[in-house]
């Protein structure tokens, strides 16, 4: 890293100089770095929780390489994972901390001083004391968890990759859509005698949980009547006064707290529904192995440090190599949901064209994250991945152990898992091969393995993508942990339904909707 000058400076001299290693490497294949470098696996990987990263077939090399670490340093990495731990109030826009890394922390561990650590091993000794009491009663056959977004994505995409350990409880459900499909269609399958509702909401006030969570509640409430609604609710919320009127039973009530957002809180009662599933053995090992991920990023040299190497590859795929999507490819059906996880976790952190400064950055910053199980997306996208202009990072996501015992399809997976990374890599070309048949290869891709799909896998696996956004965001000079984006849009959404609800509202809404909004007055006023 540069010495001497101010901060900018340096900044900019960093982006300078990574630059300049891009335009080195620029007509470089990676198959040529391989040649060059005869160990290039063991000089471009990494282990760490149980993971192992694989980024030799990334177009980089070691001075790239070192080039990234600078502009990490420059940008005050070191000085922001510590300010994190300790509880700094990083989120400077909203002038909060940034604790999920607290969440999961166990006794001793200290992470955002003695009074956090306090709160959250409280909290989650009561809410894995009702989980168990749940579990152990027998009293219910279903549970059906009502939140939207963080509230809802991160407990049902860890429930689905961990359903082969979900065993010795009721089952749990979710319903997230406000449109009310996925709530009419449990409501249809389940007995409101055996059934409990856990609304997860922060405010208590989100619009479609709430009106999922009312529809759950005059459902229960025609069958078993109105006293019924204490003994088959509960909620994770702060807002006292709401749950008091929607008749939630103060001992059925979680906390939540302004120093974890949404889409990181998971690790929290949030995730009492997960914790019903799985038993409180089997969520403290997704806990300990988040823990691990943890102990890992602040402790390990940014060289070694995966959520580090994966933030800055990130930034070179990004900013250097022009690529503005990130397609993730779990070789593992169980992990079907953890793209859409991502999305949010990296789109809705990082989604940002304006620095903490509050100028304009100049430079691409979230990727657009999408995929689907590795082995069905090679007979839907593979294609345009391997020989389309839209060109993709990719990240590949193996486990070596069969999440379901099939340890013979598990061997086939594997196979085509490596098999892909292998043709996005060498590509096909040469004497006898079609214009039709050419691929370029040198497809950027990483490798994510692991032995099996277990709870302390998954909080690995989550906790390395959480710290990665974090690091890129320091990098961008972004906030990670605001959304306000989002909250326009839910601003929006609430004018607009105040005005369908008045039917003649044409000087309540803008030009642009006055037209499509007569039009959905018409309609659904005519007869079905």
């Amino acid at each position: 890293m540069p010495e001497g000058g101010s901060a900018s400076s340096r900044l900019d001299a960093a982006w300078a100089e990574l630059y300049t290693q891009h335009q080195r490497l620029a007509g470089v294949h990676p198959v040529t770095l391989f040649e060059r470098d005869p160990e290039r696996f063991e000089h471009c990987s990494a282990s760490a929780a149980g993971l192992l990263l694989d980024w030799s077939r990334q177009r980089i090399d070691a001075a790239a390489l070192s080039a990234l670490g600078a502009l990490a340093e420059a940008a005050g990495v070191t000085e922001g994972i510590e300010a994190m731990f300790r509880g700094d109030a990083i989120n400077v826009i909203e002038g909060r901390a940034v604790l999920h890394a607290a969440l999961r922390q166990p006794a001793g561990a200290g992470i955002g001083g003695a009074a956090i650590e306090a709160q959250v091993l409280a909290e989650r000794a009561r809410m894995l004391a009702f989980a168990g009491s749940v579990r152990a009663s027998g009293e219910f056959d279903d549970v059906v968890h009502l939140g939207i977004g963080g509230s809802d994505l991160g407990p049902a995409m860890a429930l689905q990759a961990l359903r082969h350990h979900a065993t010795g409880g009721p089952r749990v459900r979710f319903a997230a859509n406000v449109d009310g499909c996925a709530l009419s269609d449990l409501l249809a399958e389940v007995d409101p005698r055996r059934t409990l509702f856990i609304v997860v909401s922060k405010t208590f006030t989100t619009q479609e949980t709430l009106a999922n969570a009312r529809s759950a509640r005059a459902w229960l409430v025609e069958r078993l009547g109105e006293g019924a609604v204490p003994a088959h609710f509960a909620a994770v919320s702060v807002n006292g006064a709401a749950m008091d009127a929607f008749g939630i039973h103060p001992q059925r009530r979680f906390q939540m707290w302004d120093w974890v957002g949404g889409r990181y809180s998971l690790w929290s009662s949030v995730g009492v529904s997960l914790a019903i599933a799985l038993g409180a053995a089997r969520f403290g090992e997704l806990l300990a192995g988040a823990h691990a991920m943890d102990q890992h990023f602040r402790e390990a040299p940014w060289s070694r440090n995966l959520p580090v190497l994966m933030a800055l590859l990130g930034v070179w795929n990004i900013d250097c190599e022009r690529l503005p999507t990130l397609a993730v490819l779990p070789y593992d059906s169980r992990l079907a949901r953890f793209p859409a996880f991502l999305q949010q976790l990296d789109m809705e952190s990082n989604g940002k064209r304006v620095g903490l400064d509050g100028q304009p950055v100049g430079y691409g910053t979230a990727p657009v994250v999408w995929g689907e199980p590795g082995n069905e997306a090679q007979h839907s996208f593979f294609q345009m991945l391997h020989q389309g202009r839209p060109r993709a990072a990719l990240d590949i996501l193996i486990g070596l152990r069969s999440s379901c015992g099939r340890e013979d399809h598990q061997e086939l997976a594997i196979a085509n898992a490596l098999a892909q990374a292998e043709a996005l890599l060498r590509g096909r070309r040469g004497e006898g091969v079609t214009p039709q048949q050419v691929q370029e290869g040198g497809r950027p891709l990483s490798l994510l393995v692991f032995d099996r799909l277990d709870p302390a896998t998954l909080g690995a696996l989550v906790a390395l993508y959480e710290h990665k956004v974090f690091v890129q965001s320091r990098v961008w000079g972004i906030n990670a942990f605001d959304q306000f984006g989002v909250e326009l849009g839910k601003r929006i959404a609430g004018e607009v339904a105040e005005a369908m609800r008045q039917g003649d509202a044409s000087a309540a809404v803008s030009p642009s909707l006055r037209g499509v909004l007569a039009h959905v007055r018409a309609r659904r006023g005519a007869a079905p």
